[in-house]
């Protein structure tokens, strides 16, 4: 496996901003995950595979103080983070987050924070996977136009990617009754399995936890909280803690809005939601590093694109001079 120990010039450079503008003990950027893939996908290509994810991690626990999320807001407030304070999160709950990413992180001993959907434990799987699967199976020509969507030609990897994005993209924020009948036919006409292995079992949840990964909410099905009523928006929140609470045998103090854009995903409602069902902190995807300025029931977190560790390094150092403040 490649080793990234030593960082470019470009990131040696960084070194001593990085210690500057986090020697205060007031930074932390959060990164977020969703899988770490066997090997690569074409179909899936912003996803690292194993080996990429074990060198990231490299980089990250060899210069960067990665920190259990629970401990971190609680360092955080008090403003006794150490220099370069890093957590790392998943979302979704994926099966490669157990069977992938946890032999990486666990060799390494870092801290990680898994934030899983409830209602696609043991066999369920989520819409835009159901997507993805389907145009993976489909035919060289996929016909959508009846059901509002295109027509697609499915020649290569990159027409199928393409076609899975779009297709993705034009269902996400309708109505979940609409956008569940669409996917639910398009995986009709290819014949997708209603079954899947892609999200984790309720026994790897607790595996996950026992080796001392820390388990958050994401609610049970992934809606865009903004699209439902007052009541099933609560209930997604609410019922998502009390079963995983079920699961692991402990409480779960953690939780990430689903897409998690501030004012377009959730709003000021689902944050007062939030707290009333008990959790300490909620997470967003608002780009940028956490202070003690942040709303710890809207913190920000960062999803670094970088190709390579030098890249990845360079995103990360950004991070900490973007401090984001979502407000909805």
């Amino acid at each position: 496996m490649r080793s990234y120990s030593a960082l470019d010039s470009a990131v040696i450079r960084l070194g001593s901003f990085l210690t500057s503008r986090a020697r205060s003990g007031s930074a932390l950027a959060i990164l977020m995950f969703h899988r770490v893939l066997p090997r690569k996908d074409p179909l899936l290509a912003s996803e690292p595979d194993a080996a990429t994810f074990s060198a990231l991690m490299e980089l990250v626990s060899g210069h960067f103080n990665v920190l259990p999320l629970s401990d971190a807001m609680v360092r955080l407030k008090a403003r006794k983070l150490p220099p370069r304070a890093v957590c790392i999160t998943f979302d979704d709950g994926y099966a490669n987050n157990h069977a992938v990413a946890l032999p990486i992180l666990s060799a390494r001993r870092i801290p990680a924070t898994v934030f899983v959907a409830s209602g696609f434990l043991d066999g369920g799987r989520m819409f835009n996977d159901t997507i993805i699967e389907s145009v993976r199976r489909a035919p060289a020509s996929l016909d959508l136009r009846d059901i509002g969507l295109g027509s697609y030609r499915l020649t290569d990897d990159s027409t199928r990617a393409r076609a899975a994005e779009e297709i993705i993209g034009a269902l996400k924020h309708r109505d979940p009754s609409e956008r569940s009948r669409a996917t639910d036919t398009i995986a009709s006409r290819v014949g997708l399995p209603e079954h899947s292995d892609l999200m984790m079992t309720r026994d790897q949840v607790r595996e996950l936890h026992r080796a001392g990964i820390e388990i958050g909410a994401h609610t049970i099905t992934h809606p865009i909280l903004t699209a439902l009523g007052a009541e099933e928006a609560r209930r997604e929140i609410s019922a998502s803690k009390s079963e995983l609470e079920a699961i692991i045998g402990a409480p779960v103090t953690t939780f990430a809005y689903p897409n998690g854009k501030p004012g377009a995903d959730y709003a000021g409602a689902h944050v007062s939601m939030v707290s009333e069902a008990g959790f300490e902190a909620a997470f967003s995807t608002a780009w940028g590093s956490a202070d003690i300025g942040s709303d710890v029931l809207q913190m920000p977190r960062i999803a670094p694109w970088g190709k390579s560790p030098s890249r990845y390094a360079l995103q990360i150092a950004e991070s900490f001079r973007s401090r984001k403040y979502a407000q909805v």
